[in-house]
């Protein structure tokens, strides 16, 4: 038994280290590091740390680098280092827990760039759909069917976004104050060739793409009449035919696959 009790007692004090020792590591300026343990050793610590998840930040969100100076991204990741709690220990899910972060967490700290959730979550979805172990699979779908009087089928590597800041055009050349009054619908997706791309699309194609999404068998064109009958449209027949062109490019960038078999 007093062998046991010491155990304990040893490993609860080791416990306390440790926690102290992450505590520091995480927000070095705001809490002290464990007494007895020399500055530059936990120097090495610190700084190892922090710059690698700082660097795979970065190349994780171009962009969202590109837009700021050193001082405000350092901000930035110093904030998320040290108040997130990650659910995951993989460091390609990272990308997903600073999305999580600035959308749940950060909640518009004062000098934030309005769209910077946004256009996280944008540079996200190429990273995901990057590395998602699937393919696109045509199994039951004739890639050549008829897209007006067949059921379409929408590839399961197309994500469809709808934003209110255009977040494929942000660069520091181009920094937004306020979003625009109609909102940005891109669809993100990876092709056969697994080349990852996005399009803008205009209302009516996004509508369609929705459409195209939702489990069911109707064809293109009842597809489109419905869009038409949204609308008010006073000739359907018209938003037929630019429906069906529309079709036919989302098929050639592998975002509509082809129809449905039976």
């Amino acid at each position: 038994m007093p062998v046991k009790a010491s155990r304990s007692s040893a490993e609860r004090a080791f416990q306390g280290v440790q926690h102290a020792f992450t505590a520091h590591v995480r927000d070095p300026e705001g809490v002290a590091a464990p007494s007895g343990i020399e500055d530059r050793r936990m120097g090495i610590y610190r700084d190892l740390l922090y710059n690698n998840v700082e660097s795979f930040l970065a190349n994780s969100f171009p962009v969202l680098r590109r837009i700021h100076d050193d001082r405000g991204w350092h901000a930035l990741v110093r904030d998320y280092f040290r108040a997130h709690r990650a659910h995951t220990p993989l460091f390609p899910r990272m990308p997903q827990e600073f999305v999580q972060y600035l959308e749940r967490e950060r909640c518009g700290e004062e000098g934030d760039f309005p769209f910077l959730a946004e256009l996280a979550h944008y540079e996200w979805v190429e990273i995901a759909l990057s590395l998602d172990p699937r393919d696109i699979g045509f199994e039951g779908i004739d890639p050549d069917g008829d897209l007006l009087a067949g059921a379409p089928a929408a590839s399961p590597l197309a994500w469809p976004l709808a934003c209110d800041f255009p977040v494929h055009r942000i660069s520091p050349d181009h920094l937004p104050a306020a979003p625009p009054e109609q909102p940005t619908y891109l669809v993100v997706y990876r092709d056969r060739a697994d080349h990852v791309g996005f399009m803008e699309l205009n209302p009516v194609t996004a509508r369609l793409l929705e459409l195209v999404r939702e489990e069911g068998g109707r064809t293109g064109r009842n597809l489109l009449l419905q869009i038409a009958s949204e609308l008010r449209h006073p000739e359907p027949e018209s938003v037929v035919a630019g429906g069906s062109q529309a079709l036919r490019e989302l098929r050639d960038r592998d975002i509509v696959i082809g129809t449905k078999r039976g």
